[in-house]
Order: structure tokens, then sequence, then C-alpha cells
């Protein structure tokens, strides 16, 4: 199963680098440049444990995924449920710790595995999808780096904090 990861350090506190990395609609837009749409599904209005989303890429490929974790400001983790036709499996996780010395600062990890289909083809779809995945995942994270210094990702994404008021 190929494993692919990303790392980054943001100069956030790990509860403000989760919370963006949670953001959705406008503010997700703006830093992540994988998606074209997401949203959740089954009438839930915010992630949590067992939460579906329907996810369509920049090429329009849709994947149902489900959070099979979700601990903040720690790490969320997601499988897929149903997705591209060449995906037998697919799920990641996305890890968050303070920078040692800086605590201001967050260690961010976003690993992902996968597996595709037909069998057969497998073993060089796999190859071509690892590295393909490790671009888009490379650029995605640069994405959300960008995002933990916009000022408006940032005030949506404090907005969801716990103890966070409503704007007037």
């Amino acid at each position: 199963m190929p494993v692919v990861e990303s790392r980054c350090v943001v100069p956030v506190t790990p509860e403000l680098a989760f919370a963006v990395s949670q953001t959705t609609g406008e503010a997700r837009l703006r830093w992540d440049p994988f998606i074209r749409h997401q949203h959740f599904l089954d009438g839930a209005t915010r992630p949590a444990k067992g939460v579906r989303t329907l996810t369509v890429q920049r090429f329009g490929f849709r994947m149902e995924s489900e959070y099979v974790s979700f601990a903040p400001p720690t790490n969320v983790g997601f499988a897929m449920t149903t997705g591209p036709w060449f995906f037998a499996r697919m799920g990641g996780g996305w890890r968050f710790k303070p920078v040692e010395g800086d605590p201001g600062s967050t260690a961010a990890t976003w690993r992902y595995n996968f597996t595709c289909r037909p069998s057969w083809l497998a073993p060089i779809a796999e190859r071509v999808g690892a590295v393909v995945l490790q671009r888009d995942i490379d650029r995605r994270i640069r994405g959300y780096a960008r995002g933990c210094q916009d000022p408006f990702v940032l005030a949506a994404a404090t907005a969801t904090l716990p103890g966070a008021t409503p704007a007037d």
C-alpha cells in the first residue's frame, strides 16, 4: 500500500492550526487548491468522528469519505467510502504538534495511503499514483501554510475555537 506524506511548520498554535485545517466554505477554498467543492453529508454541520463528507476534486473526481478520528487539536483521520473507480481504498490522517521551543508554531504532518484497482494494473498504477498524489499533497500543504497566515482564513478558523464568541 503506497504512502505519501508532506510536512510543514506554520506560525500558529496547534489549536488554530487544527481549526484552519477544518475550515469550510470560502475560507477553505482560499487555501485548499485540491478541492473544487466540499460539504458535509447526512445533515452534519461540523466535523466529528463518523461524519461523512463529499469532496469534488479540482479535476472533477468525487469522493465520499468518513471521519474515522477527530481529536482536536492533535489529529484527524478519514477513510474513503466511495470514490473514483481507480481507488480500491484510500485514507489519510493529519497530525499537529507544537514545535519544540516555539509554542506559537505547529508542525503539521499529512499522510495518505491508498490501493488501486484493478489488481492486475495496481503495481504500475500505484507507482504513478504515488507520484501524482505526492505532488498534490505537497501543493495542498503549501496552500494550508499560506492559509495559516491569511487573515480571512484565520478569522474563520478562530470563530470555531472553543470559547469563541460570534462577531457582532
